[in-house]
């Protein structure tokens, strides 16, 4: 597969975990998933990880899947690529692997003494990478193996991180987030 193709099939299959934290933050507040239990001197989440944002951003994150199954023949014959088609199983597994990761990513900053919000550079940028791709290989795994070849795994990793600064910028200056990383 020749470059675009690989940037472009990184891009489409990360999409549906992309898309779920910014859907979370859109959602905005609700009860915390920790109930504001704490272990030792921290809380084990904090405010900023909720029910109704997990919810919120696992739906639009699956529900992108599915528009993006649906959109497939047409990006194919637009781009020239063979974009995926998403499984149910695998736009949740992304979807929701995208949320646990990031709520996995919270819970270490709490252990480190981290405050929410605070910067935790390199798990801040990969944290839902990694929950996503943990999540559709149990869900989905050959639809996964299939997608997630070596050359797409090395894109995701390297624009990831890069899109990542872009989006809460953005949202930074947009004035939905309190801090743009």
């Amino acid at each position: 597969m020749e470059l675009l193709g690989v940037v472009v099939t990184a891009l489409w299959a990360m999409l549906p975990a992309y898309v779920p934290n910014n859907a979370a933050v859109l959602a905005g507040g609700g009860t915390p998933i920790d109930g504001g239990r704490t272990l030792g001197d921290s809380r084990l989440l904090g405010d900023g990880k909720t029910w109704r944002g997990t919810a919120v951003g696992t739906a639009a994150g699956t529900a992108l899947a599915l528009a993006l199954t649906a959109a497939a023949p047409t990006a194919r014959s637009l781009l020239g690529v063979d974009v995926p088609g998403f499984p149910l199983l695998a736009g949740v597994g992304l979807a929701l692997g995208a949320m646990l990761g990031d709520v996995g990513a919270s819970f270490l900053k709490r252990r480190s003494g981290r405050e929410r919000g605070a910067a935790f550079p390199g798990l801040d940028q990969l944290d839902f990478v990694v929950g996503a791709l943990v999540c559709v290989g149990l869900a989905a795994p050959g639809w996964t193996a299939a997608t997630f070849t070596p050359p797409v795994l090395v894109v995701v990793l390297v624009v990831t991180p890069l899109l990542h600064v872009l989006t809460n910028v953005g949202a930074y200056l947009l004035g939905l987030k309190d801090e743009p990383w």
